[in-house]
């Protein structure tokens, strides 16, 4: 198997690479002081970027900015100090990480820097059309907080719909043998769609030896 790296992106340039990755695949460009002032998380393939988040444990929270005062007072969200949550943002995973062994390596670890953080809850943050996003973030049991057009500011910028929600740090953990699952099912599908190829590539071979 190929050496996955992980290691905490600092410098400008790997900044605004992480980025311009996060905005070609959602759309949404992330300010870079944000960025600056949390952990940016990078994994390498052969040097090569090939996907991030970021993880950040003290407000101001991106994903509450967005969401209309009211709607905290619908949810079982009970929180008193600000520092007893976290975010997850800045989610990117390239295509070239083709296999679901690798792409599990990267939930695994981010899972790990979760708990590895100590926080009561965790705030998720999604585009509301996004639905692979969406199956993966279901797996934690997350709580609805708001979903529907963002409360911009002036200059902001975000999804046309966002669903913002939230999980705990300990409903991840007790809940990741879903992703094994999810990785499990996902091996056995492409082995399958493997020697589906195989059979068609067969076949069209002794046609071909026919004719």
């Amino acid at each position: 198997m190929q050496n996955l790296e992980f290691r905490t992106i600092t410098d400008k340039d790997g900044i605004e690479n992480v980025l311009d990755k996060v905005e070609r695949y959602s759309g949404v460009r992330l300010p870079t002081e944000y960025a600056n002032k949390n952990k940016v998380v990078g994994a390498f393939l052969q040097e090569k970027l090939v996907a991030t988040y970021m993880v950040i444990t003290k407000p101001n929270f991106r994903s509450l900015m967005f969401v209309p005062s009211d709607n905290w007072k619908q949810t079982n969200l009970s929180v008193t100090d600000d520092y007893d949550m976290m975010e997850i943002n800045g989610l990117w995973i390239s295509p070239a990480l083709k296999t679901p062994l690798m792409q599990a390596r990267i939930w695994a670890h981010l899972i790990k820097d979760i708990f590895m953080s100590k926080k009561k809850y965790v705030l998720l943050m999604r585009d509301s059309r996004n639905k692979i996003m969406e199956r993966f973030l279901n797996m934690a049991n997350p709580t609805t907080l708001y979903d529907g057009p963002p409360m911009l500011m002036a200059g902001a910028t975000s999804h046309a719909r966002i669903q913002v929600s939230f999980t705990t740090r300990w409903n991840i953990i007790l809940n990741s043998y879903k992703y094994v699952s999810e990785i499990r099912n996902r091996m056995k599908r492409a082995q399958e769609f493997k020697k589906a190829r195989s059979f068609s590539a067969q076949i069209n071979s002794n046609a071909t030896n026919l004719a």
